[in-house]
């Protein structure tokens, strides 16, 4: 061979053996990889996404180790997701092996704390690549623009706070009663319990009762006969008993001046009663007679099977069957309170002729909210012992936008004594703070709260729990409840609650023209933004890079609205 041709052929070899080298991995083109969701969709305060990417065959170098990483990418920053480390077949190592020949398929996983300023973003994979200790470099591949955040909408500052209720009662009934007892069969009313004290004192509470303009008073005469003696023996002399009651009453009440209604009736054998006194009292073998009573229905049957137990019918007769021989009277009141305009007017000018009762109740009787919370306030001064007049002096706070009183507020009942209505409160505060895993906590201290539905449907949309959260919220009309129906695609619904919601403001208006985005009513988006804005001009900017609403880029109408 000649020499001089000798020299460029080796080089030329080699140039070629390098630029084939070099040349084993290109650049992996966006038609081999997809992103999912497109596009990217805030959950839970999270951006997660799926990524699954085709290696091609031959493209994957047996010596090369390439770190794929998915990067969102956005005005003032970027976040990186979780990196994926895959090598060739002669690498020895433990990530993933990528056949040369064959190629293979991937899938990567990963996630982004959401920022609102990754609604106009970019989504890029990187490559960081080498063989053997080469470093190869690979552009990035964009593979999704834009997240949609209408997740991000919950707001847990407009749910609505617990009320510490009112046990305000307009007619507040209560039973008085007392009881003539009589001697073993007999039916005759005897001085010495007619002049008792309970007698007396039941007397003279008829009589004011019945005299008090706020009063209504209504008597019953419950006459027994105790169960021994025989169903026809009793049913006679619970019968007497009764009769000679009633008459003595009647006479009673015309000396008094009272003029209530009476009922007399009368039971021939008090076996409720035995059963209550036998169950309450320490006799022996009690077990065993009230065993007897479940077991038999037949009045003659019981008396028989329980004389039987001769260990305890002789206690039974001395302490339990005397009790039972009486007539029970009994005065039903009715104490009637003040009427709604009375309880307004001193809520207004003499509110310390209110019980706590009757100031809480005032609160509810406005729907001004300037004189709820004068009314609380009050009422927190007057009764500051009460956990509920502070509670619903911070309740109205939370619904002022005033979440830093509120959550003194909140505070300073749970100090006075600890109660699910304010647990559940300040929850709503964690909530507004980002603290998912308190505001968890404290509702689980709030059992029974009306109003924890609604906090749990505002925490499930934020943990990115749906459907869980539709079925929460129930009836509720809120912006948060028509979120989720949105979020789970009950359009329908969605839009029912978003009519109905009390106090409609811009957010309203906003997701209204999401569900006329989402089920093509171009109109329905167009008007309802215009709304949305009217009330708050900020929408504008969001609007125009909402990806809701996409689609509507090139709407003439649209466009001019978000300019």
């Amino acid at each position: 061979m000649n020499k001089k041709f000798l020299l460029p052929f080796f080089l030329l070899a080699a140039i070629l053996a390098f630029s084939s080298c070099s040349n084993k991995l290109k650049p992996l083109a966006e038609e081999y990889i997809k992103a999912e969701p497109q596009p990217l969709e805030a959950i839970g305060g999270k951006v997660p996404v799926t990524i699954n990417a085709t290696i091609p065959a031959k493209w994957f170098n047996k010596k090369a180790v390439v770190t794929i990483t998915p990067v969102l990418r956005y005005q003032g920053g970027e976040a990186w997701g979780t990196a994926y480390t895959y090598q060739g077949e002669k690498v020895k190592g433990n990530n993933q092996v990528i056949p040369y020949k064959e190629g293979a398929n991937v899938t990567m996983k990963s996630s982004f704390t959401y920022k609102p300023e990754m609604k106009k973003s970019e989504l890029y994979l990187t490559f960081d690549a080498k063989i053997k200790n080469k470093t190869v470099k690979l552009p990035d591949v964009k593979i999704g623009e834009g997240v949609l955040a209408t997740s991000e909408l919950a707001d847990a500052a407009t749910a609505n706070a617990a009320i510490a209720a009112d046990k305000f009662q307009r007619i507040i009934k209560e039973a008085h009663d007392a009881s003539i007892m009589f001697l073993i069969q007999q039916a005759e009313l005897r001085s010495k319990e007619l002049k008792k004290d309970e007698i007396s004192d039941w007397k003279d509470l008829v009589k004011n009762a019945d005299e008090a303009p706020n009063q209504n008073v209504a008597i019953e005469i419950q006459a027994y006969a105790s169960p021994d003696g025989g169903v026809e023996l009793n049913t006679g002399l619970a019968e007497r008993r009764e009769k000679n009651t009633d008459k003595y009453l009647a006479k009673e009440l015309k000396k008094m001046k009272v003029d209530a209604p009476v009922d007399a009736k009368y039971t021939a054998q008090d076996w409720e009663g035995f059963q209550e006194l036998v169950s309450k009292s320490n006799i022996q073998d009690k077990d065993l007679v009230l065993r007897v009573l479940s077991m038999y229905s037949d009045p003659e049957q019981r008396e028989k099977e329980i004389k039987n137990i001769s260990s305890v019918f002789s206690t039974l007769a001395e302490e339990i069957l005397p009790q039972l021989r009486r007539s029970r009277l009994v005065a039903n009141i009715e104490i009637i309170g003040k009427s709604d305009d009375e309880i307004s007017a001193l809520a207004k000018n003499d509110p310390k002729a209110l019980n706590v009762e009757e100031i809480l109740y005032a609160a509810t009787l406005t729907n001004n909210d300037a004189e709820k919370t004068a009314i609380y306030n009050k009422a927190s001064e007057l009764y500051p012992n009460d956990y509920r007049t502070w509670n619903n002096v911070g309740m109205m706070a939370f619904r002022a936008g005033d979440l830093a009183k509120a959550e003194q507020m909140f505070n300073k009942a749970n100090s006075v004594k600890n109660n699910p209505e304010s647990n559940m409160n300040l929850g709503l505060i964690a909530l507004t703070k980002g603290d998912q895993a308190k505001a968890q906590q404290l509702f689980g201290s709030a059992s029974g709260v009306a109003e924890l539905s609604e906090a749990l449907g505002v925490l499930y949309l934020e943990q990115g729990e749906w459907a869980k959260a539709a079925n929460s919220f129930g009836s509720v009309k809120s912006n948060n409840a028509a979120l989720a129906q949105i979020l789970t695609k009950d359009y329908n619904k969605a839009s029912q609650t978003l009519n109905a919601v009390p106090n409609a403001d811009a957010t309203t208006s906003y997701l209204k023209a999401i569900v006329a985005a989402r089920t093509n009513d171009a109109n329905g988006v167009v008007s309802n933004l215009k709304d949305a804005i009217a009330k708050d001009g900020s929408l504008k900017k969001e609007a125009a890079i909402d990806l809701e609403f996409a689609k509507y880029a090139t709407n003439s109408d649209f466009a001019a609205l978000v300019k």
